[in-house]
C-alpha cells in the first residue's frame, strides 16, 4: 500500500474510481478535449491528485488545491475535493491516509488553512472527516452551483 500523487498515464484508473461517487456524475468519455484537460491539471503544481494504491490498484483519492493569498501573512490556503474510496475498500483506512497526505502536503507548503466540504449529511460520512481532524461549525460556507 503507498499513497502518492497521481501518475499522468492513470486518468482512466481515477476516472474508473470516481465511480463510487454516490452523486451520480456519468463518467467522462476519452475525448481529445479530456486530454487536454487532464494535461492542464497534471502540469500545475498547485492541484495535487492524491492515490492510495494497494496490490497495483487505485482504492481512494482526493484533491488538494494550493491557493496563493495576500492576507494572512501571504500564506497561501488548501482545498481539499474529490474524496473517494472505492465501495470494496471503504473503512480499512485508505481515505483517512489521502487525507493525511493531503494534510502534509498543506503543512509543507505553509497554509494556514484546509478546508473541506462535503455534499453529505450521512452521519458516518462526517464522522470519518472529523476523525482526520476537520471540524464543523467554525465557518459558514455557502456554495453556488453554476
Amino acid at each position: 500500500m503507498v499513497v502518492r500523487k497521481t501518475r499522468y498515464e492513470e486518468l482512466r484508473d481515477l476516472l474508473d474510481l470516481y465511480r463510487h461517487f454516490d452523486n451520480g456524475d456519468p463518467v467522462l468519455p476519452d475525448s481529445p478535449e479530456l486530454k487536454e484537460l487532464w494535461g492542464e491539471i497534471y502540469s500545475n503544481p498547485n492541484w495535487i491528485y492524491l492515490v492510495c494504491e494497494v496490490d497495483g490498484k487505485l482504492v481512494s483519492t482526493c484533491t488538494i488545491s494550493l491557493i496563493k493569498n495576500l492576507t494572512r501573512s501571504a500564506r497561501p490556503y488548501a482545498l481539499i475535493e474529490n474524496v473517494v474510496t472505492h465501495r470494496e475498500y471503504r473503512n480499512k483506512g485508505y481515505g483517512k491516509m489521502v487525507l493525511k497526505k493531503a494534510q502534509d502536503i498543506a503543512r509543507d507548503y505553509n497554509c494556514y488553512k484546509v478546508m473541506l466540504m462535503t455534499g453529505s449529511k450521512k452521519e458516518e460520512t462526517l464522522k470519518f472527516y472529523e476523525s482526520v481532524g476537520f471540524r464543523k461549525g467554525i465557518k459558514t460556507g455557502f456554495v453556488m452551483n453554476m
